[in-house]
């Protein structure tokens, strides 16, 4: 299992290297980029918390193609270039939440939601009910060489939250309702605040046809949706690279993970 977490904020690392003891797996914690580690010598790497990407994301999946070439990668390096980016949204045929790509010709949305395509726990992003203010975070975001994406704030994820789906070897696990990162007096840290959530049948179609879009194995595979307006779901983010599994949230979630990696071993 690599990670990267030198405050040790992954809570789920004991969790995880527990349950596979339970079926039968040795594991250990190593990090993704220490020149010591000898990936050979590994019947799998599951990248876990490697929460530094974003910065050094060449780097990143440089290794990942080198730990393929020695050992089975779960997710696969492949999945990782993919998902590290997300204008994967765009080559999704599926329903995504609007999204403009660009620092011009903003759309008219009440309020805004401005990211950069290569990001995680909401770095660089700001909500703003200013048009201009997020004409100009955008146009900040391309002159530092990154792709912006410009989307609009829904009042729904206030009182419905977003739904995260959670799949173990394509096999659903759990799903639970997230606090919003965006609201006021909350920070990225937050997202962690959650509670288990039965999704609606239209959520689980959606989440299955979005797992159908993707040909490689997958260990795990977190799928976020919010509603429109006008009720119908769509995919917000689609979390194959290092997502936090909500693993406490579900007594048998630790266990779905570990018997999905025996099966992938």
């Amino acid at each position: 299992m690599t990670f990267d977490d030198k405050d040790d904020h992954d809570d789920e690392r004991e969790v995880v290297l527990a349950a596979w003891r339970e079926e039968g797996i040795d594991g250990r914690a190593e990090r993704w980029d220490d020149p010591a580690a000898d990936w050979a010598a590994y019947d799998a790497v599951v990248v876990r918390s490697a929460w530094d990407y974003v910065s050094r994301r060449d780097e990143f999946l440089a290794w990942a193609r080198r730990v393929e070439e020695r050992t089975k990668l779960l997710n696969p390096a492949s999945v990782l270039a993919d998902n590290t980016d997300k204008t994967y949204l765009r080559r999704l045929d599926l329903p995504v939440v609007p999204t403009h790509w660009s620092a011009e010709g903003l759309p008219d949305w009440q309020e805004y939601v401005v990211k950069p395509a290569i990001s995680a726990g909401a770095r660089d992003t700001i909500r703003t009910t200013d048009r201009a203010e997020a004409a100009a975070h955008a146009a900040w975001l391309e002159a530092s060489g990154r792709t912006p994406m410009v989307q609009p704030y829904l009042d729904m994820v206030e009182s419905e939250g977003e739904t995260s789906l959670l799949y173990f070897n394509r096999r659903f696990s759990h799903a639970v309702r997230r606090t919003p990162m965006l609201s006021p007096g909350k920070s990225g840290a937050d997202h962690v605040r959650a509670q288990l959530r039965t999704p609606d049948p239209d959520q689980v179609e959606l989440a299955e046809k979005v797992l159908a879009a993707i040909p490689q194995a997958l260990l795990y595979a977190r799928i976020d949706l919010v509603r429109l307006p006008d009720g119908t779901p769509v995919v917000i983010e689609l979390e194959l690279t290092e997502p936090y599994l909500f693993l406490r949230y579900e007594p048998q979630a630790p266990r779905n993970l570990a018997r999905a990696l025996r099966e992938l071993l």
